[in-house]
């Protein structure tokens, strides 16, 4: 019996990362992912050709039908798109922004949520995660709290600039993670072996 993973109503990264999570249950086999709009299908599909899978699409009034077949042995790891974490410095994401890019203020939190939540779903995680500017807003108060709480838990370090957080009044109202300063931000930036700014 092929498993289906339905997607339907589902906003980006939520097919993609139901779809992977799937594929790592099995070694072989089909599942079928379920969608209902064109973007979703392009990146469920883009997804499984990167894993190897083979992808044959079906489209039914509107819905797509993505059959993913993977075979034993091929693309049992996910470790081909998201690689081993090297053993000489840190992943190290900078948050400077409560939003993602320009234009729409509602788009740009949406995208910052949706981003934060992928980071809760994906590995290699970051090993820190810093705050400065008007992204130590995501650490008080935002629809992002609980993604941020999650990433904590799942053992990233969550540090906001203390500066920042005193020019906007919030040192009081941090809710997950610890105050940072900025000579201990730049000298974890200056030893990553890898960082992201945003």
């Amino acid at each position: 019996m092929i498993k289906k993973v339905d997607c339907r109503g589902l906003n980006c990264p939520q097919p993609v990362i139901h779809t992977k999570k799937a594929l790592e249950e099995m070694t072989q086999g089909s599942i079928v992912t379920i969608v209902d709009n064109e973007v979703a299908k392009e990146n469920v599909k883009k997804f499984a050709q990167k894993m190897n899978a083979k992808v044959e699409i079906e489209e039914k009034e509107g819905i797509f039908y993505l059959t993913i077949t993977k075979e034993n042995g091929k693309n049992s790891q996910s470790s081909m798109i998201f690689p081993e974490k090297s053993e000489h410095g840190e992943f190290i994401i900078l948050i400077g922004n409560d939003k993602i890019g320009e234009g729409s203020e509602e788009l740009g939190s949406i995208l910052m949520k949706s981003y934060l939540y992928t980071l809760t779903e994906v590995e290699p995680r970051p090993d820190k995660i810093i705050f400065m500017n008007s992204g130590v807003k995501l650490t008080c108060s935002s629809s992002s709290l609980e993604n941020i709480k999650k990433l904590e838990e799942l053992g990233v370090e969550i540090l906001s600039c203390g500066t920042c957080l005193d020019y906007y009044g919030l040192k009081q109202e941090l809710q997950v993670g610890k105050i940072s300063n900025m000579y201990t931000i730049v000298e974890a930036l200056n030893e990553a072996r890898k960082s992201i700014v945003l």
